[in-house]
């Protein structure tokens, strides 16, 4: 996972797989709560199972701040530009 496309495509394999969410409802401006329907345990599991493929300790404060898809693909390339 090393490009943003590679990422958006890894974050859109899991919230199909884990979330039942539809492929085509995934875009980078996709609001995480409003649109896909995200609750905070969503949001825990989430980090966690990126924390599974990346390696790497994700910092739950960082993701507090995330609000779309596009968020996460953000801090996901930081997370492993570090």
């Amino acid at each position: 996972m090393k490009s943003r496309e590679e990422m958006l495509a890894t974050l859109t394999e899991i919230l199909v797989e884990d979330f039942e969410i539809e492929a085509e409802d995934i875009a980078l401006d996709t609001h995480l709560y409003e649109e896909l329907e995200l609750d905070s345990i969503d949001a825990v599991d989430l980090v966690v199972k990126l924390s599974e493929i990346t390696g790497k300790k994700i910092n739950p404060d960082a993701f507090k701040r995330v609000r779309t898809v596009g968020d996460i693909v953000n801090e996901l390339e930081a997370l492993l530009l570090n």
